[in-house]
């Protein structure tokens, strides 16, 4: 006899169908798996063996064929094992139902429980999308529960099901019990434990969060110990607009394929993804036998910290050059390409010198000679720095700050959100994008520069020898900088502006 089940295969973000092909026939008593299966899915027939026996089904001494079509996809997991255990009843007419609506996912334990697998939610998103009925494990049901309501028709929680294990499975199939389907998904509501308020003084550090926010642009803060970077860095966050719902979900999808458990509303805000600076190129890029992504695709619609910047590999900084500017990461493997989005704000904190002082620290704590402290400054590199667009010195905060019972002029973070969702909303109206990815042929158009502004820039290019990437990114900081006071056009002042957060486009590069 012969059966076909439909399942999905994991790719990157997509799913591509995949049909689990079954034939049982007289001969030999076998069970063999065909087409391109990796060491995990040729073990599943030792998994399905055992769950089916567990669960009061039979194993016939049949010679039993199971063939992952296409053959020329190579197919990884345990995601298979229920397709393959349902298309075993059907061949071997233990079950007689028709299956052709429904897509089947879940790995088997040996006692015949569904357990969750990876990239469960890419895959109940094309499901939906071609009109079947998903079959996920119990513990994957949440995350179904995004893909449904976030599916082309709205929702409809009737299009997936969750399934605790294999016997409960069937009694659903066959009409006998009903399995839990999927709830509506709240909206997600910005509750961060963090807040700008929270910061004392650094108001210019402030500023410059806030003109990040506002265009999508890079920062990298430059400052001795304790001056505050990382608790700025930490709020930028929560600075950032919520999420629309398909971002929210590409978000979800990312953060599903990497193997984290996808839970719900939580999951649909921006995330801030610190690595730690021992971190390889794989884990900040993506990568493995079977790629996923990594800490720059999961920092996707939201933040990329990078403390303590030039202890980083310098191979792996040099890695981010192209997703700084592609927003996205391609890996190859022998066996084909994967892409994932890495559309992330990227900030950066560094001290000036080893010490961790400034050279001309008044109490003399910086020890370290020219040479160390050029030595140090080179391990971030040129082109990296070249596309990043601010940089800021954060010196150390005033004792008399520090020592103030309060601040009635520290902003929430909240009120900067509401400034900054507007901005969004305006630049979004006028150009399609943030002024952060504003193309040279969109700077030409949405920039417009008065004379006074076109001398002051001409002469810092020259002095200062900034690159013509540099250049665009000037005048993407100086349209952001415009829209924040609300002017139509950018001036001097706005230039001015910008160009001040180019400290490592001078010549010395020092401080």
């Amino acid at each position: 006899m012969f059966a076909a089940i439909n399942t999905r295969a994991m790719l990157g973000l997509k799913a591509p169908s995949v049909t689990v092909e079954v034939h049982a026939s007289n001969g030999l008593p076998a069970l063999s798996i065909v087409g391109l299966p990796e060491a995990s899915v040729r073990e599943s027939k030792e998994r399905v063996r055992s769950a089916l026996l567990s669960s009061g089904f039979q194993l016939p001494p049949q010679r039993i064929t199971v063939n992952l079509a296409p053959a020329d996809l190579p197919k990884s997991g345990g995601r298979y094992d229920v397709a393959i255990a349902l298309g075993i009843l059907l061949a071997t007419e233990q079950l007689s139902v028709d299956l052709s609506g429904f897509e089947f996912f879940g790995e088997l334990g040996l006692n015949g429980e569904i357990r969750r697998v990876p990239g469960v939610l890419p895959a109940v998103l094309q499901t939906v999308q071609d009109g079947k009925v998903a079959i996920v494990p119990l513990e994957n049901l949440q995350e179904a529960s995004l893909a449904v309501q976030g599916g082309p028709e709205g929702g409809d929680s009737a299009q997936a099901y969750g399934a605790s294990n294999l016997l409960e499975l069937c009694g659903f199939l066959l009409n006998r019990n009903v399995l839990e389907s999927t709830l509506p998904v709240p909206e997600p509501e910005i509750d961060f434990a963090l807040d700008l308020a929270d910061v004392v003084g650094q108001t210019q550090a402030k500023r410059l969060l806030e003109l990040s926010a506002s265009g999508g642009h890079s920062v990298l803060m430059v400052g001795p110990p304790g001056s505050g970077k990382s608790m700025l860095a930490s709020r930028l966050v929560t600075l950032l607009p919520n999420l629309k719902r398909d971002q929210a979900i590409e978000l979800a999808a990312i953060r599903s394929v990497s193997g984290q458990e996808v839970a719900g509303a939580q999951d649909l805000v921006r995330k801030m993804i610190s690595p730690h600076h021992t971190a390889s190129a794989a884990a900040m890029v993506g990568g493995g036998s079977t790629p996923k992504p990594g800490a720059i695709s999961l920092a996707h619609h939201g933040v990329l910290f990078l403390d303590e910047l030039p202890e980083f590999s310098r191979s792996v900084l040099e890695a981010m050059r192209e997703p700084l500017e592609n927003h996205r990461v391609d890996i190859s493997r022998v066996n084909g390409q994967v892409t994932y989005p890495a559309k992330f704000l990227l900030v950066a904190a560094m001290n000036p010198t080893p010490s961790g002082f400034f050279p001309d620290d008044p109490y003399g704590r910086c020890k370290d000679t020219p040479d160390q402290i050029a030595r140090y400054q080179k391990k971030v590199s040129g082109p990296l720095l070249d596309r990043i667009d601010l940089h800021l010195e954060v010196p150390a905060v005033d004792i008399d700050a520090l020592q103030a019972k309060s601040n009635p002029q520290n902003e929430t973070s909240e009120t900067v959100r509401q400034r900054v969702e507007k901005l969004h909303l305006k630049q979004i109206a006028r150009q399609g994008c943030l002024n952060g990815d504003l193309t040279p042929k969109q700077i030409q158009q949405h920039v417009p520069v008065d004379q006074q502004g076109q001398v002051l820039l001409k002469n810092a290019v020259e002095r200062m020898g900034i690159s013509a990437r540099s250049y665009h990114r000037i005048l993407r900081v100086a349209r952001t900088l415009a829209d924040m006071s609300d002017s139509l056009d950018v001036h001097q002042n706005h230039l001015a502006e910008a160009l001040s957060y180019r400290s490592f486009d001078r010549h010395s590069r020092s401080f």
